[in-house]
C-alpha cells in the first residue's frame, strides 16, 4: 500500500508518516525543503524517539520523498498512484498543495480506480473539507463530477504535541507517547482500508472541539499566562502552582461547555483534563513559550480556541472568567520575532486595546465577555508592570 504525504516536517515524520508505516504503508513525503527531501530519498528511514522515561526509539523505513517545487509531475503521479493522501502542512498551506493534488486527480481520473481518501491533518475545524474546496478550485466541471464518485475528503482530529526541536540528526523526531487521530467515517466510501491507529467516529464535530478547547486552549493559556511571568518554555511555566491553576480554571470552564453541548461524561472529561495537564507538564519535552504562543491573531479569532469555547460557555450560561483573561494575556504577548503578535501590538498602540480586541476577536466592545476581558487585561497589565518594577 502507498501513501502520500505532504509536509516532511517533525508533526508528519513524527506522527502521521509514523503511524502510516506501522499501519504496512509505504511513505512518500512531499515537501518543498529541498535539503529535506534529498536525505529522505537518500536514507530511506528515520528515527523517532518518544519523550518517556525509556526514551524507546522507533526507525520509520520504506520511505522516500519528492520535492512538489521542483518534481511537480513525479508528485503528481504519486497522487494518482496512492492508496491514500494526507497532509499535515498548516491550515494556510492547504491552498499551496492544492495545485500539486488536484494535477494527481486529473491523471488518476483519466481511467478506472480505486476511490481515494484524502485527509487533512490539520489543527483546524474541517481540514479536510477546506481542503476539497481549494482542489475542486483548481478541477474543471467534469474532473469535480468524476471526483465526487471516487474522492473523499473526510475531516480529522489529531493531537501529538511535538515540540521544535534541533537534533544532530536532522531527520531525528522527539514525540510524546500520547496521541489521537479521529477520522469522520460517515465522509468515507463503504469498504474502505481501516488505518491502525486511527480512530473512525461517525460525529467528528465532538472530538474536534474536545481536542481544539482543551489541548490547544490550555497549551496557548499557558504560554500566554507564562509568559507574562517570564517563563521560557511551557513545562517551567506549569511548575508555577499560579499558571497551572490558570490553566486548570480554563479547562474546567472549556469542559463545562463541552459537556453541556456534546454530553460527554463529566468524570470522564475531569480525567481527560487530568492528563492533559500531565502532557503539558511532561518533563521529557522542551516546549518554548513564544513556539505555542505564537500567532496570537488567528488564536483569538472568532472560530478558534479562546473565543469560540467562550462564547459557547456564555450561550450556555456558564463560566468564562478564566477564558476571558486568557485572551487578555494574549493581547499582552509582546514577541518582535512574531509578526502577529507585532501587529497586534502595534493595533493597541493605534486604536486602543478595547478596538484591537472587538477587531480581532469579532466580539462588539458591549459584549459581557469583552468588559471580563477589559477587567483581566488591566489587571494582568498593572501585575506585569509591577513586577518589572
Amino acid at each position: 500500500m502507498k501513501a502520500v504525504h505532504f509536509g516532511a516536517g517533525n508533526i508528519g515524520r513524527g506522527f502521521i508518516g509514523l503511524l502510516l508505516s506501522q499501519a504496512g504503508y509505504e511513505v512518500c513525503f512531499v515537501d518543498v525543503n529541498e535539503e529535506l527531501v534529498l536525505e529522505l530519498k537518500a536514507r530511506g528511514e528515520y528515527p523517532v524517539t518518544l519523550a518517556s522515561e525509556g526514551q524507546e526509539t522507533t526507525i520509520v523505513k520504506g520511505i522516500t520523498a519528492l520535492n512538489s517545487a521542483s518534481e511537480p509531475e513525479a508528485a503528481a503521479r504519486a497522487v494518482a498512484e496512492a492508496d491514500l493522501v494526507t497532509t499535515a502542512v498548516g491550515v494556510n498551506i492547504l491552498k499551496f498543495i492544492a495545485g500539486t493534488i488536484a494535477e494527481g486527480l486529473k491523471l488518476r481520473l483519466q481511467g478506472e480506480s480505486a476511490p481515494l481518501h484524502i485527509i487533512a491533518c490539520e489543527n483546524a475545524i474541517g481540514g479536510s473539507t477546506q481542503l476539497k474546496e481549494h482542489v475542486y478550485g483548481k478541477l474543471d466541471d467534469e474532473t469535480k463530477q468524476k471526483a465526487d464518485q471516487r474522492v473523499a475528503f473526510p475531516d480529522a482530529a489529531v493531537d501529538r504535541i511535538v515540540p521544535l526541536q534541533q537534533h544532530e540528526d536532522r531527520l531525528k523526531v522527539v514525540v510524546e507517547p500520547f496521541y489521537e487521530w479521529a477520522v469522520d467515517r460517515s465522509q468515507m466510501f463503504e469498504g474502505y482500508t481501516p488505518v491502525e491507529g486511527i480512530h473512525y467516529v461517525d460525529r467528528l464535530e465532538p472530538y474536534i472541539e474536545r481536542k481544539l478547547f482543551t489541548v490547544n486552549t490550555g497549551h496557548c493559556s499557558a504560554a500566554y499566562v507564562g509568559f507574562l511571568k517570564g517563563y521560557e518554555t511551557i513545562q517551567d511555566a506549569m511548575k508555577d502552582d499560579e499558571v497551572a491553576a490558570h490553566v486548570r480554571a480554563v479547562l474546567e470552564e472549556t469542559g463545562a461547555a463541552l459537556v453541556h453541548k456534546h454530553g460527554f461524561n463529566s468524570a470522564e472529561h475531569g480525567a481527560y483534563i487530568d492528563t492533559i495537564l500531565e502532557r503539558f507538564r511532561n518533563p521529557a519535552l522542551t516546549d518554548e513559550v513564544s513556539r505555542v504562543g505564537r500567532s496570537p491573531i488567528r488564536k483569538l479569532s472568532p472560530g478558534d480556541r479562546l473565543v469560540s469555547p467562550a462564547m459557547l460557555a456564555f450561550e450556555s450560561g456558564l463560566p468564562y472568567k478564566s477564558l476571558a483573561k486568557s485572551m487578555a494575556a494574549a493581547l499582552l504577548f509582546d514577541v518582535p520575532e512574531d509578526p502577529e503578535s507585532v501587529e497586534l501590538q502595534a493595533s493597541v498602540r493605534d486604536i486602543g486595546v478595547s478596538d484591537t480586541a472587538s477587531q480581532y476577536t469579532g466580539m462588539a466592545g458591549e459584549h459581557p465577555i469583552m468588559g471580563e476581558l477589559m477587567e483581566q487585561y488591566e489587571a494582568l497589565k498593572a501585575e506585569t508592570e509591577a513586577g518589572r518594577s
